[in-house]
């Protein structure tokens, strides 16, 4: 897609703390974008969620409440472009931070989730990695993997066009100065 053209399929850096957390059975994605930052200021970039993610986590919210899935986070506050803390990110729980990598995520009935952003060499590597825990958890996987790949790819192209934008030009929104 055209629009995508600048994300790789990629597996994560083997240093990655996702992959000491995968197991058989798990899932395990990775893309990449050229992009010289730090994990945590991509993170802040890539996460800042246009209207038609919010709008698909809000949905979610409503019609997983039912279903124990953790919503936590979704609220219009959390969704904006800002960090909500020194340990989250927009919706996310910060789990590890270090130099390379940050890995944001939470555990719960159902499955068990983390995103990285990692740097290396000039790029930015974000992957997800999910352990399932029963047939509720395998369900929503399957029927949000259109949507997570996505979402995935269009973090990653916002991290590359932020990454190219002349620091001297105006980001669209931002007030002059």
């Amino acid at each position: 897609m055209g629009l995508f053209r600048s994300v790789e399929t990629a597996p994560l850096p083997k240093e990655s703390q996702l992959w000491s957390l995968h197991a058989p059975g798990d899932f395990i994605d990775g893309y990449r974008v050229r992009a010289a930052y730090a994990p945590r200021h991509a993170a802040e970039i890539a996460l800042r969620f246009p209207g038609w993610v919010r709008l698909l986590l809000r949905l979610r919210g409503l019609l997983l409440s039912p279903f124990d899935l953790k919503s936590q986070g979704l609220t219009s506050q959390d969704m904006s472009s800002q960090n909500t803390g020194g340990d989250s990110i927009a919706i996310f729980p910060v789990t590890h931070e270090s130099a390379p990598e940050l890995v944001l995520g939470f555990d719960d009935h159902h499955l068990d989730f983390r995103i990285s952003f990692f740097a290396r060499d000039g790029y930015i590597h974000s992957g997800t990695w999910v352990r399932r825990h029963n047939r509720f958890g395998r369900l929503y996987l399957a029927a949000i993997m259109p949507f997570h790949i996505l979402i995935a790819k269009q973090m990653l192209a916002r991290l590359h066009r932020h990454a190219e934008r002349p620091a001297d030009r105006q980001a669209p929104g931002q007030p002059p100065g």
